[in-house]
């Protein structure tokens, strides 16, 4: 594999917390779904999924045979009624909550469903879990643009106001607002000795990795214009975003769940991962990195129609998660780079994606050793 060499700070998750742990995944059939239930799945986790089918195709959670090694239930978080009966069936110790509607771009298309999936979706997981009375710990996977963005160039920090100029970020932003309030009135640390439920929310920054294929994402746009050797089409080239593989803040939500069940509320709160302050690159610096890793002519070209808007500028402060969770980025934007491009190369070239996700989970499992 063309991926990094040397052992990787960081704090590994426990594998042997995790063997025969009842988790309920909702989302799980989305691209960052996939990779954590494959990684659940490795360390032997009795998992539970809960999604509409995969919103893309092809998809890592077919071509990965993801559902081979957990219990895939096909339902829509805005149903309550079924999302109740399918955790209370599940009896999960361990809840995380990924499913949303993810697009910035399709938000404006489609607010009323934004709002519905990601709002009211948030408040029937938290409902579900109180008529469970099995589970231990939530984590609330919200986004890094659930923060009021003022443009500027320090990174936000967990107790910043929440905001959101478009429907998906606004969307998060209630979301984050929503797990606060059920938080204080029914899973107050305070009351843990009573309730015994954690929960905590998370804020990751844009995440890259093999077997993305989301429409109006930037790393799928680009490999999926190299490998049909055409040029990119980039509409915001000076857009700065937080990039991070996708194994960095998974292993961010597993520690801190670790965390949540064995400390309680110790850590039920809001937590940032992102990547390091150098990691924290424009648009354009991107596709020219990942065209100079491609080779064979790959290039990209300015679209300039209208479009939405869209951030121009957006970090995050982990400050918290690497002083508390001793939880730090292990790779750097160059080799999450890599590791994208050598995914999407041997995917190319017929090996199993499966088996090439699960190395390279193992391998950066193995690195983050300390």
């Amino acid at each position: 594999m063309a991926i990094w060499q040397r052992t990787l700070e960081g704090l590994v998750v426990n594998p042997a917390f995790w063997r025969g742990k009842r988790v309920f995944l909702t989302g799980h059939t989305g691209f960052k779904g996939s990779w954590l239930s494959l990684w659940l799945q490795s360390m032997g986790a009795e998992l539970t999924g809960y999604a509409l089918k995969p919103p893309t195709t092809p998809s890592l959670f077919e071509v990965g045979r993801v559902a081979e090694g957990m219990r895939c239930i096909k339902g829509d978080i805005r149903d309550l009624p079924h999302f109740m009966r399918a955790m209370q069936d599940a009896r999960p110790e361990i809840v995380i909550h990924m499913a949303a509607q993810s697009l910035v771009r399709y938000s404006y298309q489609n607010p009323v469903e934004t709002y519905a999936t990601n709002v009211m979706g948030t408040v029937h997981m938290l409902e579900a879990v109180r008529a469970a009375h099995s589970v231990r710990a939530i984590v609330n996977i919200t986004t890094d643009k659930c923060y009021e963005n003022r443009e500027w160039v320090w990174g936000y920090r967990e107790n910043d106001p929440m905001g959101g100029y478009d429907p998906y970020s606004n969307s998060k932003g209630c979301a984050e607002l929503v797990s606060a309030a059920y938080r204080s009135s029914f899973f107050n640390p305070d009351d843990y000795v009573k309730h015994g439920v954690a929960l905590a929310t998370v804020r990751a920054g844009n995440v890259i990795g093999g077997g993305d294929w989301a429409q109006d994402r930037l790393i799928p746009d680009i490999v999926a214009a190299f490998e049909q050797g055409k040029p990119v089409h980039v509409r915001n080239p000076h857009a700065i975003r937080p990039w991070q593989h996708v194994m960095e803040p998974l292993r961010g939500y597993l520690l801190l769940a670790e965390k949540l069940v064995e400390h309680g509320p110790d850590y039920a709160e809001a937590w940032n991962f992102g990547p390091n302050e150098e990691d924290a690159r424009p648009v354009g610096w991107i596709v020219e990195q990942m065209a100079k890793r491609w080779g064979s002519g790959a290039r990209w070209q300015l679209d300039a129609g209208e479009h939405p808007h869209e951030a121009g500028y957006l970090k995050l402060d982990i400050a918290k998660a690497r002083s508390r969770l001793h939880w730090s980025p292990a790779l750097c934007l160059e080799d999450a780079l890599n590791l994208v491009i050598d995914w999407a190369r041997q995917h190319k070239s017929g090996a199993d994606a499966r088996e090439l996700t699960l190395g390279q989970i193992a391998h950066y499992q193995q690195a983050t050793q300390i």
